[in-house]
């Protein structure tokens, strides 16, 4: 896999549509969609008699797929797994395997053999996935991402308010920086009919260092799109800081300082340029995304 996944200029994606893999209408109208990434399910969306059904239904819709896709396999652990590994491997390069229950590092490079070339976006579901993100986020180059997956970490966790999950989303907000990863995406906000609801989470989210989010219904994705990209205050900012950085370094000028008295220095001229990157997302729903 080329080194683009690990691009701190390159803006993540804000909107991920999961949908089931044994629903191919659902999964035709969610490529059609505005997501920027469509998460085909093969795990827990699909009950297990429907594994291999959904398989071949997936194999035949993601054939000549021409846009961001992540399949998510069965876990290793699983009957299914092998046979999603090798289905997953005759699509096209650019689709990237979504791996759930992340836990072991050498399970991700195993992984990364078996799909040469393929992205591997990791979701860290358990308290021994927290404990071990940086080295999940850091195993193989063919990690992409990692994000948390909040259903089954709660029950591991056994936590049911927000609270108990603050510590498992600083880190793994860490672990993806520390590894050179793109911001974590943000797990599903579960109730559909509720976008204040949902955008009150996502401007909470943002706060931490996540950016972008799962969405479970194409009803989230204006929502969710609109609390991740930067204000027009934010964007003028980052120009600032660019267009400063930019005549100091014409001027011969080793220290700059904006108008506010805020020194500048390369975090943060790293930063203006990722909030830009991300500005231009508003206007590019199908950029492409390893």
């Amino acid at each position: 896999m080329s080194g683009a996944a690990r691009d701190p200029g390159a803006a993540p994606p804000l909107t991920l549509l999961y949908v089931p893999a044994d629903r191919p209408d659902r999964v035709a109208k969610a490529l059609g969609s505005a997501a920027d990434v469509v998460l085909v399910d093969l795990e827990d969306a699909v009950a297990p008699s429907r594994k291999d059904g959904a398989r071949r239904d997936a194999v035949r819709l993601l054939a000549s797929a021409d846009r961001p896709v992540q399949v998510r396999v069965n876990h290793r652990s699983t009957p299914w797994h092998d046979a999603d590994v090798a289905a997953l491997a005759g699509l096209p390069a650019g689709v990237g395997a979504r791996v759930p229950k992340a836990e072991s590092a050498d399970g991700v490079r195993a992984l990364a053999d078996a799909l040469p070339g393929r992205a591997l976006h990791l979701l860290v579901e358990s308290a021994l996935g927290v404990e071990r993100a940086f080295d999940l986020a850091s195993a193989s180059p063919a990690v992409a991402s990692i994000c948390l997956g909040e259903a089954d970490l709660r029950s591991d966790l056994r936590v049911d308010g927000e609270e108990g999950l603050a510590w498992a989303r600083a880190r793994v907000v860490n672990a993806a920086r520390a590894a050179g990863l793109p911001p974590p995406a943000m797990s599903a906000y579960t109730r559909v009919r509720d976008p204040e609801g949902l955008a009150a989470s996502c401007r909470a989210g943002r706060a931490l260092g996540f950016c972008g989010r799962t969405a479970i219904h194409p009803a989230q994705l204006d929502t969710i799109r609109a609390a991740f990209l930067p204000s027009p205050d934010e964007v003028e900012r980052a120009r600032t800081v660019l267009d400063r950085v930019a005549g100091a370094a014409d001027a011969g000028t080793g220290v700059v300082v904006l108008a506010d008295g805020t020194f500048l220095d390369a975090a943060m001229v790293e930063r203006a340029r990722a909030v830009l990157a991300l500005a231009g997302r508003g206007d590019a729903p199908h950029a492409p995304v390893r």
